[in-house]
């Protein structure tokens, strides 16, 4: 069942110098490739009814996984976990060849819900091995969606985990060489181990068009210009949400004084708004609005109730459903503005 907050006391009014005000980021929250994994998994659960079983979490939010699983839906790690001739449905993160062929040998009846944008990265990567370059995964080992992506060419991709592991990264051909990313990664980041990846191997080829998702960019554009005026930044983001994570890190590196993740409104410290006026608000792209809807509730009890969006672009991108899934009428796919 989705998680009841635990009972705390409210957040106080405490007096502070200066007007007390909340600046909330925008874009924020989910984006066209979460919102069309959710409905996916709601939609085969409408179509097929109970259990829809799903291989990780479909989105990294606790919330949203929890919501899911008491409609219906049983997320497991591995497909030889699920009953032979069952629905799967394989997450927003995206799965290597591997586990296609592993659903398939069982039977499985497997929808896609994999982010288009990744399988963009996906098909890069098939393209490049066949042209025999060598391919440097900027990202994160272990992460489910560079894990998926790394299935598709195993013998050419060479992960590259962060700036100084472009140092020491050793290559076969520097004249055969192409860099990929991960989606949901910092975009000063990964330039920066992108920069130190060119300084020692100057013939390196770029992607053909840019890998980092644009609400990954987007949000991180908006918290930068949030982060300058902030005395705290609240992220509202589970803990496995790459994205998430990152957008601390950049309210942290573009000026905030103090900034923190959180799931929940209740998961937010008394303690956090000592001597604060200006707390900045956003969520990363695999949270639901209601979760920050809830924490600015939250923080008006606290006298934050002057809330001002700073809004640095609008999104209106929309990906159909997955082949199974359409044909019941008007079409319907990630909806941004609302937003891995």
């Amino acid at each position: 069942m989705p998680r009841v907050p635990a009972r705390r006391e409210r957040l106080q009014d405490n007096e502070v110098q200066g007007h007390k005000r909340v600046l909330l980021a925008a874009p924020r929250g989910y984006c066209a490739g979460v919102d069309r994994a959710v409905i996916t998994v709601e939609k085969a659960l409408e179509r097929y009814g109970a259990p829809v079983y799903v291989r990780k979490q479909i989105v990294h939010n606790i919330h949203v996984v929890r919501e899911l699983e008491a409609k219906g839906a049983i997320f497991v790690e591995e497909v030889d976990e699920v009953p032979e001739g069952a629905h799967v449905v394989f997450s927003a993160h995206g799965v290597s060849p591997a586990v296609v062929n592993a659903a398939s040998d069982r039977g499985l009846q497997a929808i896609d819900a994999t982010c288009p944008l990744v399988t963009k990265v996906h098909r890069e990567a098939v393209r490049f091995a066949r042209d025999d370059y060598q391919i440097l995964l900027v990202g994160h080992e272990g992460h489910e969606e560079v894990e998926g992506t790394a299935g598709e060419a195993p013998e050419n991709v060479t992960i590259v985990n962060n700036p100084d592991e472009a140092d020491t990264i050793e290559v076969a051909d520097p004249s055969k060489l192409v860099w990929l990313s991960q989606t949901t990664l910092s975009v000063d980041e990964t330039m920066e181990t992108v920069r130190r990846l060119r300084a020692r191997f100057p013939e390196l080829q770029d992607p053909p068009s840019d890998d980092i998702c644009y609400a990954t960019q987007n949000r991180q554009v908006a918290i930068k210009k949030v982060a300058r005026e902030a005395d705290l930044v609240i992220v509202v983001g589970s803990a496995n949400s790459s994205n998430s994570v990152r957008l601390v890190e950049v309210a942290l590196e573009y000026g905030a004084k103090a900034a923190y993740r959180v799931d929940y409104a209740d998961e937010v410290k008394q303690e956090w708004l000592d001597g604060v006026t200006t707390v900045g608000v956003t969520s990363g792209a695999s949270v639901p609005e209601v979760l920050v809807q809830e924490v600015l509730r939250d923080l008006a009890h606290a006298g934050y109730a002057d809330v001002e969006e700073v809004k640095t672009a609008e999104e209106d991108l929309m990906f159909s459903l997955p082949k199974e899934l359409r044909g019941d009428g008007k079409p319907r796919g990630g909806r941004v503005g609302a937003s891995a």
